[in-house]
């Protein structure tokens, strides 16, 4: 079923890239002579050149590890976009993430979006589908396209292939822009994923899914960003292209979400989530085409007494000693509060107008199931050759490594990880 989505998204590709090319030398076929309808397509890989420390006790078939070297595609993403009238847009998705080593023989290839949407005016649009559009902050709905940093930040994605599709899902959404506001409010179903109830480990209910309300509220104080699809206005930075400067908040609520048991009764708790965060990102010297990116925000995530999660971005191995778990797995997702901050700033341009931007990002987490707060820092630097369609990025995370000592949960010692990325986009 995976090979036959594939090929039919190639066939549907192809037949754009004829005749777009055709027309314009690009990957878009205008519907008509004024360009107001049109189809669009864009293909994107991400690729993997990383070097890893590995958590205690870390095993790849069974054998100890203490570090790895491996390669893999990160992401991988065909788009396939259609203004169908002035007022009628369809947007659909296709592709997958972490093709790597341990996955390769069993990547999926997966419709991650697919929806349509009516804009009845530009301050009010209707959509319904399969979708990232969703609220609570400018990194839960963001362009993996465009990050500032080597990866996306992680931990915003609050129920990741639990109960939803990679940080995606079925729903209806409002959206639109009035003035200097922008708004997105969502309702969505979850994915019908839970676990058995336990003594004392709050984990997802085994129930029939109540439905999820999200919202998010920006003000816009210089350029208005697009809000076409969920991840064109939410771009990690614009490298000096435009200047922005916006101030959001937001909440996400799903009622008995999860449970536990407690003295052999279930209990369940509401899922509740707050965020506030500014973004700034604007050109510093016009001339030299030097910009500054920076982001700041606050979260209040409530899954439930002491809940947490360890998750490692594109994990290729198994068992751990440690809190933590294998890999490079830390406790990334939980109950507390987060400050999450990034800061980049780009360099005037080279004579054969490639460009640097240096760039760090610092999770900043105080969770009720650690006795010590957990704290992330990537230090990175981007190399644009064309912009965000073509770039090269060289990134390293350390990370805490979590033992359990006389029954607190501190950090023992931390590691690191360094990853060569490169970006290609043909659009």
């Amino acid at each position: 079923m995976k090979h036959n989505k594939f090929l039919f998204t190639l066939m549907l590709l192809t037949l754009v890239i004829n005749n777009g090319y055709a027309q314009s030398n690009k990957l878009k076929l205008n519907l008509d002579d004024t360009g107001q309808t049109y189809i669009k397509a864009s293909v994107r890989m991400q690729f993997w050149a990383r070097y890893l420390n590995t958590n205690p006790g870390t095993t790849i078939n069974n054998e100890n590890t203490s570090n790895a070297v491996d390669f893999s595609v990160r992401r991988l993403r065909m788009n396939l976009a259609a203004q169908l009238t002035p007022k009628l847009y369809v947007f659909s998705l296709f592709g997958g993430n972490n093709i790597n080593p341990k996955s390769e023989k069993d990547f999926q290839f997966e419709v991650l979006d697919l929806y349509a949407e009516y804009e009845f005016t530009k301050e009010f649009a209707l959509g319904m589908g399969e979708s990232g559009w969703e609220g609570l902050s400018r990194w839960n709905v963001r362009s993996s396209a465009s990050l500032l940093t080597l990866d996306a930040p992680l931990f915003n994605l609050l129920t990741v292939n639990k109960n939803d599709d990679v940080a995606r899902g079925l729903g209806i959404w409002a959206k639109g822009q009035i003035g200097k506001f922008e708004y997105t409010l969502a309702v969505k179903d979850p994915v019908q994923y839970g676990v058995t109830a336990s003594e004392g480990k709050v984990d997802y209910a085994y129930n029939k899914p109540r439905k999820r309300t999200s919202g998010y509220l920006k003000y816009e104080f210089l350029d208005n960003e697009s809000n076409k699809s969920p991840y064109s206005g939410k771009t990690g930075t614009y490298i000096g292209k435009k200047s922005i400067f916006n101030i959001g908040a937001g909440f996400m609520y799903q009622p008995k979400m999860t449970s536990q048991l407690v003295s052999g009764q279930k209990e369940f708790y509401d899922f509740k989530n707050y965020a506030l965060d500014i973004f700034y990102d604007a050109p510093i010297n016009k001339e030299k085409e030097t910009a500054i990116t920076s982001y700041l925000g606050y979260f209040n995530t409530d899954f439930g007494p002491n809940y947490i999660r360890n998750v490692g971005a594109n994990d290729i191995t198994s068992g751990g000693t440690s809190f933590n778990g294998s890999g490079n797995n830390f406790p990334m997702i939980g109950t507390g509060n987060t400050v999450f901050f990034q800061l980049g700033y780009l360099l005037s341009k080279a004579k054969n107008n490639s460009q640097l931007q240096p760039n760090i990002a610092i999770q900043y987490s105080h969770f009720e199931a650690l006795d010590d707060k957990m704290i992330v820092y990537d230090l990175g630097v981007n190399c644009f050759f064309k912009g965000h369609s073509n770039k090269l990025s060289l990134g390293y995370q350390n990370r805490p490594v979590f033992q359990n000592s006389n029954n607190k949960l501190k950090v023992d010692e931390r590691k690191g990880m360094f990853v060569l990325q490169y970006q290609i986009e043909i659009n």
